[in-house]
């Protein structure tokens, strides 16, 4: 994941705080009754697009509809005029680093490619829970391995931030068990068992809801909180001390 989460020791308080502001900040973010409007609005139309992505890799429409719909979405791309976000630039509607991020490819509700990861705590960690389709197919009927890499790169990663130890992956070792079943729902598990300095070890694994039991796939990562210099380099658009 590219996301910061949390190590040990706590890192700066811009890194801990993602809501701090200084004189070198992009504007002040709007009303919250704007921001809730403005994530409502994002999650709209990424459930619509979602929908949309699951139809396009199903159908089996002529060649005269699907050249019909592409100018239809052609039309569409067009009306999403204005300012467009630069690369590193971090969306006033997300509350990087250890927040919701509505354009997410594995969380966000407004992303057409996640499918999405819900995620909640739990004694240990974290617990999500989603539902792999079609556009996320490898082998026939199963989930592609690097959706599954995702989804735990994601389950382990938030799982440091509920811990209260950001940081980014540094090592991602899966086992493939068992094919991951589409369309049925899934349990998604990241745990922390134990940090050394900056280090931070943990745990998942994903299995169906219907089977928590039965292990699919199961991962071991180490996590670590880049130091101040690197954050900066990485992420240049975090906001500085005041």
């Amino acid at each position: 994941m590219t996301d910061l989460t949390r190590t040990s020791p706590r890192p700066p308080a811009e890194l801990r705080n993602p809501m701090h502001t200084s004189r070198t900040d992009p504007p002040a973010r709007g009303t919250a009754e704007d921001l809730a409007h403005q994530k409502a609005a994002i999650a709209g139309l990424g459930h619509e697009l979602r929908a949309l992505v699951d139809a396009t890799v199903r159908t089996a429409a002529s060649p005269d509809t699907l050249h019909r719909v592409a100018d239809g979405v052609r039309h569409l791309t067009g009306q999403l005029t204005g300012r467009r976000r630069a690369r590193a630039e971090i969306p006033e509607v997300d509350e990087f680093p250890a927040g919701p991020r509505m354009y997410s490819p594995v969380t966000g509700a407004g992303s057409p490619l996640a499918p999405p990861l819900h995620m909640t705590p739990t004694s240990d960690g974290l617990i999500g829970h989603c539902t792999l389709g079609i556009a996320h197919e490898g082998p026939p009927g199963y989930g592609h391995g690097g959706m599954s890499a995702m989804l735990l790169d994601e389950a382990m990663g938030r799982a440091c931030v509920a811990a209260g130890m950001p940081g980014l992956t540094v090592s991602l070792q899966l086992r493939y068990r068992r094919p991951v079943p589409l369309e049925t729902p899934l349990r998604v598990l990241g745990r922390v068992t134990g940090t050394d300095d900056r280090k931070i070890f943990v745990t998942g694994s994903v299995t169906t809801q219907e089977d928590p039991a039965t292990d699919l796939v199961t991962a071991d990562g180490v996590f670590v909180a880049p130091d101040l210099h690197r954050a900066r380099a990485l992420f240049p658009d975090l906001p500085g001390e005041s």
